[in-house]
């Protein structure tokens, strides 16, 4: 996701109190479930609208779950939610401590995911393990798999978004990518002419796995409780296995 905020717009955020929590009952009654989105991050979200992302999508799912329509609040970064109207945010990693700057509360998770190697198609690595100092893989600067691997003493080309190093490993550049099953994913889904392999990700390393949830903006207890029984019912019945699916991403079970 590409992300630039100039440093005033962040301070003044800084400087605004928060929204008004929203009740349920409150959300019912004006109508609308507010979503904060970016509006220039696909496949996560698009202001264009084609696609609209799977954050859209998912947004409107859990809107009419809830009887009501979705209403978008576009943000550049989630320091804007405290200014703005939403109630969610999507795809929110599923941990307290990573929420403490938001004070989000967590609904149930829906899906895990992490950080991959992708690698081309004809390349011999197999695993995070298979990585050595002959192998260059492509990070996010001042990312936690940046971290873990240079301790590993493998070298390591620095990129600021993840498209940038998926770019360079389908240009042969660099020898893997550690990014997300998602932006491999769906790169693969927007470049079929330079596919690339997407390998386990590995469970043994805590830090590179998260579980993903929906993330509320001080929700009381019922809306809490209609999120997570939404989030049930469309994982049964498949809706959020065919949304993410649309944008070539293939979700693997929460743990």
């Amino acid at each position: 996701m590409k992300i630039i905020l100039p440093l005033l717009i962040v301070a003044v955020i800084g400087l605004m109190g928060p929204a008004q929590a929203r009740s349920l009952d409150m959300i019912r009654s004006s109508g609308a479930l507010g979503l904060c989105a970016h509006p220039n991050s696909l496949p996560f979200a698009s202001k264009v609208g084609d696609p609209p992302g799977f954050q859209v999508e998912l947004g409107r799912a859990l809107a009419r779950e809830l009887g009501v329509s979705l209403k978008l609040d576009w943000i550049i970064t989630r320091y804007q939610m405290r200014s703005a109207g939403c109630d969610i945010l999507l795809d929110v990693i599923a941990d307290r401590e990573a929420q403490s700057e938001t004070n989000l509360r967590i609904s149930k998770p829906y899906y895990r995911t992490g950080v991959a190697l992708a690698v081309p198609s004809a390349s011999k690595l197999t695993s995070f393990k298979s990585l050595n100092e002959h192998t260059k893989v492509g990070v996010q600067v001042g990312s936690m798999a940046a971290m873990i691997i240079g301790q590993r003493r493998v070298a390591t080309s620095t990129f600021g978004f993840e498209i940038d190093s998926l770019e360079a490993l389908a240009n042969h550049e660099i020898d893997a990518a550690a990014v997300t099953p998602t932006a491999a994913s769906y790169f693969n889904l927007t470049h079929p002419d330079k596919a690339l392999r997407i390998l386990d990700r590995d469970e043994s390393e805590a830090n590179l796995n998260w579980n993903v949830a929906v993330g509320m903006v001080r929700p009381d207890d019922s809306l809490r409780d209609a999120i997570d029984a939404a989030l049930e019912r469309l994982r049964a019945d498949g809706t959020i296995d065919r949304i993410y699916r649309r944008y070539g991403v293939i979700l693997q079970s929460p743990k």
